[in-house]
């Protein structure tokens, strides 16, 4: 594979970047039709009985090279890297100007910037039962615990001095990293790779890694709402297409807010929450020559 490395962002400082705080990462089972007009053609979707594995990655940073800030990465699904897949970023939001900057002219991601409202409300907590018995019995009652707090974040996406509603996230929790005395999850070490570019900002296909370290536990799923997605016509969709090349802008943003709803308000299948969180992002690198070859692309 030829590859060529990226130059590092002035402000950031030379990679890998370092990110530390928490996030919610959840998985959504979503319809392939829905994403793959809008996945580079050289790239092979991962799917099987019509879905693909997508979701969001919802995070708040409290130390990175632009400070403070939250962000919520809208995974549209995974697509195939042999002997591995990568995950395919269908929008990038942050309220940082600092971060989207650096997002979308180094890691060539679709970044916007957006206004994070965040609330939260406490919640009753619910009677034992015999399952929560049983757990707290054998040492397990912190996997998937009871809610103590409820937080309720709208994320508003700005767009040309105007703001727009992308999602409503209710996402309940029992604030672990407040509470000394709750279980926090093993420490873990993971890898998630991605591919981004294919921008305005950044035309060539790139792909970089994330390596993470963190305590990591099951949560209850995070409740979305937001606007229902405009229908479209499935037959028009095929492998072939390619949003980025045969529509005009206005279109392609449509079609970008259409697919980050559809991917949001899809059906979750696991949601994990990654407290003490050590991320650190490679620089990405261009792919020149690979998919020429490879028996995986898509002709």
């Amino acid at each position: 594979m030829d590859v060529e490395e990226t130059k590092g962002s002035f402000n950031y400082g030379k990679p890998p970047w370092i990110f530390k705080g928490r996030a919610l990462y959840q998985l959504h089972l979503v319809k392939a039709a829905t994403v793959r007009a809008c996945i580079p053609k050289e790239l092979r979707l991962v799917e099987a009985f019509g879905y693909t594995l997508g979701g969001f990655f919802l995070a708040n940073y409290d130390d990175s090279p632009a400070g403070v800030f939250d962000e919520l990465v809208v995974i549209a699904g995974l697509v195939w890297s042999p002997p591995t897949s990568c995950a395919w970023a269908a929008k990038v939001l942050v309220n940082s100007n600092e971060a989207c900057d650096h997002g979308r002219k180094e890691v060539g991601l679709p970044s916007q910037v957006a206004r994070f409202s965040k609330r939260i409300t406490a919640v009753s907590r619910q009677p034992q039962t015999k399952q929560s018995e049983f757990l707290n019995a054998i040492g397990m009652n912190g996997v998937i615990s009871n809610p103590e707090e409820q937080i309720h974040v709208q994320v508003t996406e700005i767009m040309d001095h105007a703001s727009k509603d992308a999602c409503n996230v209710n996402l309940t929790t029992s604030m672990p990293a407040l509470d000394g005395n709750k279980w926090m999850g093993p420490a873990i070490k993971m890898s998630l790779p991605s591919f981004s570019g294919r921008t305005k900002y950044y035309p060539d296909l790139l792909k970089y890694s994330c390596m993470i370290d963190c305590r990591v536990r099951a949560v209850h799923p995070a409740k979305v709402s937001g606007p229902s997605p405009v229908p479209t016509n499935e037959n028009e969709q095929s492998s072939d297409s390619h949003c980025y090349h045969t529509q005009n802008q206005k279109e392609i943003t449509d079609n970008v807010q259409n697919l980050t709803r559809a991917v949001m308000l899809s059906k979750p299948l696991l949601a994990l929450e990654f407290s003490s969180m050590k991320m650190q992002v490679e620089a990405p690198v261009v792919i020149s020559n690979y998919f020429k070859n490879n028996s995986l692309a898509t002709s």
